[in-house]
Parts: C-alpha cells; sequence; structure tokens
C-alpha cells in the first residue's frame, strides 16, 4: 500500500499531463489575446474568462498613470522652467489625483502637499525671479504675489483645505496652477536645446503660440452654441502650438497659417479624427522630419517613432481628445506631412491597455485645442475652415534667410 502510494497511477499520469497542457495553452493564448488587443482596436469578446497574469500583462502595459489627460496639463508641463517651479508645480498636481477618490478625501495628504508648495515658493523667491528676463520681471513679481497671497494662491487653496472643502478646492488649485504655468512661460523665454545644424533651414518656433481656426459649414446647418445664443453657421476654434517640444513642427505649421495656407481649406471626418486636405503641401510648405520628443529627454528625437511597448511616452501624447498632429508624408513615414494637420478625437473606448491611442507615439503632435472642443465633434466632411490666424507668438516664429 505504502508503495503505490508513491508511484503514481496511469490515471494520475493523464490528469497531471492534461493539466500541464491545459496551463501551457491558456499561457500561450494570453499572449496571443494581449498582442491582438494591442494590434486592433477591436474588442475581444468572450474571453473574459481567460485569466491573463500581471507578470505577462505588464510587458505590454507601459506605465500610463502620469500621462497628461487634457491638453492643458501636457502644455503645463512641457514649458522648460525653473526647477523649483516644477517642483511646486508636481506637489499640486498630486492634489488633482487625491481631489477623484471619491469618498474620504486625503486632506492631510493635500495640507501637506500645499505647505510643501509654499515653502519652496518663499525659500526660492529669488531664484524664481531671477529665472524671469528683465524686461519681465515686473509682470513676474505681480504673477508671484499672486501666486502666494492671491485669490487664487496657494494660502487661500491651503484655508480650503483646512475648511476641508472640495469644491473650492477645486477652483482655487486650477487658478494656482494657471498661475504656474503664466510664470513658467516667463521663465522659458525661447528654446533649452540646439537644434541639429541640418534643421535650420526650416520655420521654427521658439515658444508658444495661438492659432484660431473659423470653421464654417457649407451644407446650411449649424453649429450649436457653447452657452445660450444662436446657432451659427461658424464656430471658432483655437489651439495652442508648442514650440518648446515641436519647434520644427509648430514652426511650419505657424507660418503656413500666416501665409493663408488654410483659408477656404476643405475638411475630411475620418475614424478619430478631422483631416485638412492635403493639396496644399503640393506647392508650399516643407517635408518636416517627424519629430516627438519622449518624456524624461532634454531634446526632440527626429525621423523616429517611440516605443511605447518598452515604457517610451512623448511630453505631447496623442492621446487627448483635441489633439492636433501632423499627417505622415505621402513619401516616407520618418517624415511629416508638408501641410496636412489633423485633430484628433482621442476616445478611450477605442484604446488600447493602459488607454493609449494604438497610434501613440507615430505622429508629431505639436498642439491642443483648448477653446472649441465641443465644437469638433459637430465638424462634418466637406466643413470648411474660412480662415486661421496665428493670434499670439508671430514674434516667436523664426524664418529661414530665404524666407525673410
Amino acid at each position: 500500500m505504502q508503495e503505490l502510494t508513491k508511484r503514481p497511477t496511469a490515471p494520475s499520469i493523464l490528469s497531471t499531463h492534461l493539466e500541464s497542457t491545459v496551463k501551457h495553452f491558456q499561457s500561450l493564448m494570453a499572449v496571443v489575446i494581449i498582442f491582438t488587443e494591442i494590434a486592433s482596436p477591436l474588442p475581444l469578446y468572450g474571453w473574459q474568462d481567460l485569466s491573463i497574469s500581471p507578470a505577462e500583462a505588464v510587458l505590454y502595459s507601459p506605465e500610463t498613470k502620469t500621462l497628461p489627460r487634457t491638453g492643458e496639463l501636457a502644455l503645463r508641463r512641457a514649458i522648460p522652467a525653473n526647477t523649483n517651479m516644477k517642483t511646486i508645480q508636481d506637489s499640486l498636481e498630486d492634489i488633482s489625483y487625491l481631489l477623484r477618490i471619491p469618498q474620504r478625501k486625503p486632506f492631510g495628504t493635500m495640507e501637506g502637499n500645499v505647505k510643501k508648495a509654499l515653502k519652496i515658493a518663499t525659500d526660492e523667491k529669488a531664484s524664481i525671479l531671477a529665472s524671469i528676463p528683465a524686461e519681465l520681471k515686473e509682470e513676474g513679481s505681480v504673477l508671484y504675489t499672486y501666486l502666494v497671497d492671491g485669490k487664487g494662491g496657494l494660502q487661500k487653496l491651503l484655508q480650503y483645505i483646512k475648511d476641508k472643502d472640495p469644491d473650492k478646492v477645486s477652483v482655487c488649485l486650477a487658478s494656482t496652477l494657471d498661475t504656474i504655468a503664466q510664470l513658467e512661460l516667463l521663465q522659458a523665454p525661447g528654446l533649452s536645446f540646439l537644434l541639429p545644424q541640418q534643421y535650420l533651414k526650416y520655420p521654427r518656433l521658439t515658444g508658444r503660440g495661438i492659432v484660431e481656426f473659423t470653421v464654417e459649414k457649407v451644407d446650411g446647418s449649424a453649429f450649436s452654441p457653447e452657452s445660450a445664443g444662436e446657432a451659427k453657421s461658424t464656430a471658432k476654434i483655437q489651439v495652442v502650438i508648442d514650440g518648446f517640444s515641436a519647434p520644427l513642427t509648430a514652426g511650419n505649421f505657424a507660418k503656413l497659417v500666416v501665409d493663408g495656407a488654410y483659408d477656404g481649406m476643405k475638411l475630411t471626418c475620418a475614424n478619430q479624427a478631422i483631416l485638412s486636405d492635403s493639396e496644399v503641401g503640393k506647392t508650399t510648405g516643407y517635408s518636416v522630419p517627424l519629430e516627438i520628443k519622449p518624456a524624461g529627454q532634454f531634446e526632440p528625437l527626429y525621423r523616429t517613432t517611440l516605443s511605447i511597448q518598452d515604457g517610451e511616452l512623448p511630453v505631447l501624447p496623442l492621446s487627448v481628445y483635441g489633439a492636433v498632429a501632423m499627417a505622415h508624408s505621402d513619401v516616407s513615414d520618418e517624415n511629416s506631412s508638408p501641410s496636412q494637420f489633423f485633430f484628433y478625437l482621442y476616445d478611450k473606448r477605442n484604446s488600447g491597455l493602459g488607454g493609449l491611442s494604438f497610434d501613440e507615439g507615430q505622429f508629431s503632435v505639436f498642439g491642443y485645442t483648448t477653446v472649441g472642443r465641443d465644437t469638433l465633434p459637430q465638424i462634418k466632411t466637406g466643413d470648411i475652415i474660412r480662415s486661421a490666424k496665428l493670434v499670439e507668438g508671430q514674434d516667436r516664429l523664426v524664418l529661414p534667410p530665404q524666407d525673410n
């Protein structure tokens, strides 16, 4: 009897073999499903019961918790500013995440974050203001005072947190972060890196610009008003374009806008995107190299995409509703189109693991829609750009000698 208990019987050997085979098959199928989810935006139904271990899933899911999900947040993080200001900004942005906790808010942690920000702001006042050019010092001093003691500043934010009023905390936090962004923009009057010599022949934007589009419906319909008012056949859309992270792409786009290249251009609606006509590229514009700045890097990469599966993420992500990017050149994916751009209508339901677009890291994103986001889904194929104007930032547009 003792000997039999030590030696597996034929049925137990078969059972062990089958169990091993099933586990192997499940592991194999898990890898196949992960690969398919990454490669295709279509949901896979009927496979919910097949377990995928966290160890396998993490290989295909980059860390995306800190990826900015709004254009305003992405643009604020892209400003190359004083390190003290960035530390204050990071501390306050953490509060945005804490406010999302549905039940008991961690007000004690929030209070600690604001006190940390206040200490840095007061202890490092000289360093913060010293980073601002002399001609902007007065404006910087006013903003600094407002940041610390203003109605929407750190002292007020601290008081609202102590009062445990999440609504007032949220409003005041948004105001404080906006003031921080304004201060950081004063600290960053130009590019923080040198462009490669071979790219100095292109137009470039050495900071921020704002482009205002007037979009018109041509089929007799109208855009819904954003607030109380009349429905109109035209609507305004504003886009902040960022030369800090994509100077060549933003510069070429700004030049085309100034030249009137987009006035009267037709728009086409595709899957999750609104594309401009590409005809203008045949006569004007530059075939700009693909330009993407990875998070944590000092300067952009050129003519190469990011390996999202290896954890590379861009400073200006595509996975934001209203992102603005250049289409690829019809000759090579290493270049952006000379003129064809698109508004990206990000939809988490059609995204991959971590909520990333399947095209993340593949296009030159150079800005975000900040005004008129509600207008974007109302645009239909055939609507036109009645006019496009560079309303801010023309002083930061640098043209090569032959274009001056």
